[in-house]
């Protein structure tokens, strides 16, 4: 087998061991959009948003993403009802660390940070509530509060994973520093950061956490409006057969075998065109078309 066969099966490797002992198929699913306009609310078709979560399940998903702020409680308590009792295999990551005060819109965010200690826990008491569970296999700072320091934050996640109400700990859009700061406190299992093929600002994020046996978890893994305006993305999709979205998350998959994938959708159908990266192989050449765009030329 050549050096680069070999490399592209071990990137291919469709699982990954979180925290070295929850096995995930790196195709995951993010909840984010089972909520209403903004992230705000409830979504509009509540049996819709439960019927993609159960079929994602079907497919193969294993992880599944939500956080506190998602409606903010909507998506955990939607999670909760479209899939409680849950199968044995199945993992789910949420976050805290952000308040929501009103849904986002492109000139107001509607969130705010609190990475303190009472914020922290009572955001694990709500989400054990509404998941319906006894303990947390991921719990994810969602940002980090610029106010308290991250040592400080993840000593109260390291008591959390004490007391048994969490089992792995995760990070979000965090630079390596942040990463290091960290570790000196607790074990880091997951690092969730925006990265795409248009937009790559973290790589020296991924190679820490290769480094480290830490699963990176893009969050925003596809780009559609841009990816379109790829000639490289179009002429790969059209020589395969597959669309362009199918093209960016296999590019994701290929690039490293740390990442695991988050793509989010409402529609039942999209959810089962995204799957079907998971059997898209890209060549060497392919891989290197896609790579030298460098993110900037798209951004």
């Amino acid at each position: 087998m050549s050096k680069d066969k070999a490399m592209n099966a071990v990137a291919k490797n469709p699982e990954f061991k979180i925290g070295g002992d929850l096995t995930v198929c790196r195709m995951g699913y993010g909840a984010m959009q089972l909520t209403g306009p903004g992230v705000w609310g409830p979504p509009e078709d509540e049996e819709n948003a439960r019927a993609v979560l159960r079929r994602a399940v079907e497919l193969g998903v294993n992880f599944i993403d939500t956080a506190d702020v998602y409606g903010p409680h909507d998506n955990e308590r939607i999670i909760q009802q479209a899939l409680n009792p849950y199968p044995s295999a199945l993992v789910i990551g949420t976050k805290a660390g952000l308040v929501r005060a009103g849904p986002a819109t492109p000139e107001n965010p509607g969130i705010s940070m609190n990475g303190s200690g009472q914020h922290i826990r009572n955001a694990i008491e709500g989400s054990l509530t509404r998941l319906g569970l006894d303990c947390i296999d991921l719990y994810q700072l969602h940002r980090v509060d610029p106010a308290i320091p991250i040592e400080d934050t993840m000593e109260v996640f390291r008591a959390l994973r004490d007391e048994g109400k969490i089992r792995h700990i995760g990070l979000s859009e965090v630079g390596v520093d942040d990463i290091k700061r960290a570790q000196s406190v607790v074990d880091i299992a997951t690092v969730q950061n925006v990265y795409n093929l248009v937009t790559r600002k973290h790589e020296d994020v991924l190679t820490c956490c290769e480094q480290a046996m830490i699963a990176f978890i893009p969050f925003w893994p596809l780009h559609s409006g841009r990816l379109a305006t790829s000639e490289a993305v179009r002429e790969i999709a059209g020589r395969t057969g597959a669309d362009n979205a199918q093209v960016s998350l296999a590019w994701l998959l290929q690039k490293s075998p740390s990442i695991i994938l988050i793509p989010g959708t409402s529609s039942v159908e999209h959810l089962e065109q995204n799957m079907r990266a998971l059997d898209l192989d890209l060549s060497a050449a392919e891989m290197g078309a896609l790579e030298q765009l460098g993110g900037s030329q798209l951004d």
